[in-house]
């Protein structure tokens, strides 16, 4: 038998074709060549080979026990070369282009200086453009693809995928003038009794406080706003009132003057997702860089699939 390396593969693709058309003039048609061509050309491919591929009768063709093999053999090849391919021009985009994301603030700070700094060394050509964003402005970023993807808080809209990466209860950051600093705990209608130190209402957290409140029918008898979350500790250290933040960012910010006391009553446990509009397909640079983040904090944070946490 020959050797493949003799066999010209343009009869592989015409026995492909005449294959999948049963007929050498079906065949004929497709690939634009006298059917006659085809058939001298499947010969050809026998002969080399050594095997009857097709029994022909004036009606059909079909394939013979050989050359349903060798179909299936090529078959299996067509799509190992397919997938080479793709490989190898992933490989090649992942080298270059440009990628953008968006991120609350305090996870941008905890979380993607390391992973950021090993992805730009790794590859140095992919330009990295990152927006720090409210929620609101985040989704909103996504909903008219300014950005590749983004790490938010969890959410419902069914515009978006979210794959949650680290889950965080929040905290009262309490001043001793307000509650006996020797304790652990505070409930929220305890916190409601005292001015509190409120985020801006666009932020997911702004959200949540006023839903937790509204649901359980409570009223502070003051509120402060503010823009920053540093602002809002401290705030609260100085004693203006009382502020509710995640864990992350206290353990990035720890207040000095005051006590970070769990919340309970509810005890609220939210999710921080990477996002990304639902059906939207990624850059390979774009994928890489997300799947890096959700495995790498997923791993500092000891997210476990099927965590439970609030969702507002």
């Amino acid at each position: 038998m020959e050797t493949i390396n003799d066999i010209n593969l343009r009869l592989f693709q015409t026995f492909l074709v005449v294959a999948s058309e049963g007929s050498f003039r079906l065949a004929g048609e497709k690939l634009k060549r006298a059917h006659s061509a085809v058939s001298v050309q499947i010969r050809q491919l026998e002969e080399q080979l050594q095997v009857k591929l097709f029994d022909r009768t004036t009606r059909s063709v079909k394939l013979t026990e050989e050359g349903a093999r060798l179909q299936e053999s090529l078959r299996k090849a067509h799509f190992e070369i397919l997938h080479g391919l793709r490989e190898i021009r992933e490989a090649a985009d992942l080298k270059r282009g440009q990628l953008s994301l968006a991120s609350s603030s305090h996870v941008a700070s905890v979380h993607l200086p390391p992973i950021l700094t090993e992805f730009v060394s790794q590859f140095p050509e992919v330009a990295v453009t990152i927006r720090e964003l409210t929620s609101t402005d985040l989704y909103a970023a996504l909903r008219q693809q300014e950005v590749d993807f983004a790490i938010g808080p969890h959410g419902t809209d069914p515009a978006f995928e979210f794959s949650p990466i680290l889950v965080e209860p929040l905290h009262a950051v309490v001043h001793p003038r307000f509650v006996d600093p020797s304790r652990d705990s505070i409930t929220w209608q305890e916190i409601a009794q005292f001015p509190m130190l409120l985020p801006a209402p666009q932020t997911a957290m702004r959200r949540i406080v006023d839903e937790v409140l509204r649901s359980n029918g409570l009223e502070g008898p003051g509120r402060y706003q503010f823009i920053q979350a540093e602002t809002i500790i401290a705030m609260a250290e100085a004693g203006l009132g009382i502020a509710v933040q995640p864990s992350t960012r206290l353990e990035k910010h720890p207040p000095v003057n005051a006590r970070v006391m769990t919340l309970t009553e509810p005890h609220i446990r939210r999710a921080m997702s990477l996002i990304r509009l639902r059906d939207r397909a990624l850059s390979p640079a774009a994928r890489h860089l997300a799947e890096k983040i959700i495995t790498e904090v997923r791993t500092v944070t000891g997210y476990q699939q099927g965590e439970s946490f609030s969702v507002y």
